[in-house]
């Protein structure tokens, strides 16, 4: 027997417009801690360094005729000029309410033609060694800057919580596939390794135990070299080689 769709709470959902935005969440490790890239809304004419809007992720509205993939590398493009990196989509966030404040509310009004309506966003991580790329703001993109994860300000509409969301799934995803790697710049030593690996994962590791870890994957290779200009003992440096399939 087929089951009747319930009728949606506030109205036919067949009249009720909504956009899809993509939202990106960039991380980035710059060999002591972990980063994620922000925008500064701003619009032309303005003061730029003004603070009248929201610190926010990467993100825009999709176009008709493209695909979400192809709208989440468009827009971190289009707005921080980073192209080229891993990208990954991890969730959909859709609820309701999901303007809390007046600023965000003005942001709509000046930036989108129909800033009354829903937006559901997919959100996708991306990850990035930040000696290797450097962000330009562009568009209404006013600044692209970095912001250490453990400080991050009050960021625009729900953006908090889909940063939150991205760590999660990075925590689960780098347990499983070789992804740090596209954290860490191509030569590393094995104290950045393991930083980095108890940032994301939110733990002590023991250092023995990890080193012998990583000496049984074939992938990472000790080279001939040490770190150089530093202050401490040079550290031996390491590199990560993709094993043919």
């Amino acid at each position: 027997m087929m089951t009747k769709t319930p009728n949606a709470p506030n109205g036919d959902a067949a009249s009720i417009p909504f956009d899809v935005s993509v939202d990106n969440v960039v991380f980035g490790f710059d060999g002591d801690i972990l980063q994620v890239l922000l925008i500064r809304q701003g619009l032309p004419g303005e003061d730029m360094e003004s603070d009248r809007f929201h610190m926010a992720v990467p993100g825009d509205l999709i176009y008709p005729a493209e695909s979400l993939d192809q709208a989440a590398y468009r827009i971190l493009s289009n707005l921080t000029s980073l192209e080229g990196i891993y990208l990954k989509q991890f969730h959909a966030f859709g609820a309701p309410g999901r303007v809390f404040e007046e600023k965000d509310r003005e942001w709509l009004r000046r930036m989108r033609p129909h800033p009354e309506r829903r937006v559901v966003t997919i959100g996708y991580y991306s990850l990035v060694a930040m000696a290797e790329y450097e962000p330009v703001p562009s568009s209404f993109a006013s600044r692209a800057e970095w912001c250490p994860l453990a400080d991050l300000p009050r960021l625009a509409f729900d953006h908090n919580a889909i940063v939150a969301a991205a760590l999660e799934q990075l925590r689960a995803d780098v347990q499983q596939e070789n992804l740090i790697f596209e954290l860490l710049p191509e030569k590393f030593t094995l104290g950045q390794f393991q930083r980095l690996h108890e940032i994301i994962l939110d733990k002590e590791l023991d250092k023995r135990n990890f080193r012998k870890n990583v000496k049984k994957m074939a992938e990472v290779v000790a080279l001939d070299e040490k770190q150089e200009g530093v202050l401490h003992k040079p550290a031996q440096l390491y590199t990560y080689r993709k094993l043919e399939d």
